[in-house]
């Protein structure tokens, strides 16, 4: 299912044979401007304010943010000579494989703070930390404690499966770039987490897109429990919402990095640099910090917990792109999911 914050069902083509779905469509600044088109994977709601802030410190520029998912965002760059000025997504081996492959412009935007680790050569940029995180709803747990690690969350919904099946949700990471690195990074550092993975199975759990739609369904009861969530989503809505609980698990919280390039096909990189120059800035790291609960640049927000373990942006990402190994994962995925 694909969330569409403000234009649903958009189809931009960008080759003959081919064409980007869009989820989303919205334009920063005045007609007339010197256009900006961005590519991202970000809720508009969720960035709005930064590319306001751009809009009004340059008001001879507009920005044409669109929104669409990390996979239709790989194709349309990869394989589709997509014509962005910026790109940004949260999954990483994606963006790391463009950049790799060549189809990422060396860019010198201002940087000075940012860590080495949330950096890759001259083209590839964090630009956000975002912690990955269990959401629950406290109706739906009633009086069970709250899990404070994963053998925790395993143990609470074998013992409870009446409650739970059927309002389990992940990422389905057979459709979602980021979804599928997650698995990978799951797998990569617990051998735990697929003992979760059979347990949700057998519960009937559902998978989704993206951390907007697992939320809005958490919101409405319809699920109890959402396992590997942006935590930057959530923040729109936990201070309204006392119903909605975030679980950060002591055993680890993965922090992923949302990366931004300029991509070789961009008709204008001047103007995509300047963009990404804007995100880097103290201010925009400000917003962006208050979002997820922890700064990416030092200074500029809460520090992380010892729990947090973010993701660097490095060649080794490379290695979730091996056929065998992406086959392997999504076939013990699927055999844990669909159990007699």
């Amino acid at each position: 299912m694909r969330l569409a914050a403000l234009t649903l069902g958009l189809i931009i083509a960008t080759a003959p044979a081919n064409a980007l779905e869009i989820e989303a469509e919205q334009f920063f600044g005045p007609p007339g401007g010197a256009e900006i088109a961005v590519l991202s994977t970000t809720d508009i709601d969720a960035i709005a304010p930064v590319m306001q802030d751009f809009a009004s410190e340059h008001p001879d520029r507009r920005v044409r943010y669109l929104q669409a998912s990390s996979t239709e965002i790989y194709a349309a760059i990869r394989d589709e000579g997509g014509r962005f000025d910026l790109v940004i997504s949260s999954a990483m081996d994606l963006q790391m494989k463009l950049a790799n492959d060549g189809l990422a412009l060396a860019a010198s935007p201002e940087a000075d703070m940012l860590p080495s680790w949330a950096r890759w050569r001259d083209m590839l940029w964090g630009i956000a930390l975002e912690p990955v995180v269990t959401l629950a709803s406290r109706q739906a747990l009633g009086d069970l404690p709250l899990p404070q690690t994963r053998r925790d969350l395993i143990a609470l919904l074998r013992e409870n499966p009446d409650r739970f099946r059927g309002r389990v949700a992940s990422y389905d990471p057979q459709v979602s770039g980021v979804g599928y690195f997650l698995v990978a990074q799951d797998d990569q550092v617990s051998d735990g987490f697929w003992r979760l993975a059979e347990v949700m199975g057998r519960l009937e759990a559902r998978l989704f897109c993206c951390s907007g739609t697992m939320i809005e369904e958490l919101r409405a009861g319809r699920i109890a429990v959402a396992y590997n969530v942006v935590a930057s989503y959530a923040a729109r809505f936990r201070p309204d919402d006392p119903d909605l609980v975030q679980l950060a698990f002591e055993d680890y919280t993965f922090a992923i990095l949302r990366s931004a390039l300029v991509p070789v096909t961009a008709p204008n990189p001047q103007g995509g640099t300047l963009l990404l120059s804007h995100l880097l800035s103290d201010a925009a790291q400000r917003q962006f910090a208050a979002s997820a609960g922890v700064a990416l640049v030092p200074g500029t927000g809460p520090e992380p917990s010892p729990h947090l373990r973010p993701i660097r942006l490095d060649a080794g990402l490379l290695v979730y792109h091996d056929r065998l190994r992406r086959a392997g994962l999504l076939a013990e995925w699927q055999g844990a999911m669909i159990q007699p």
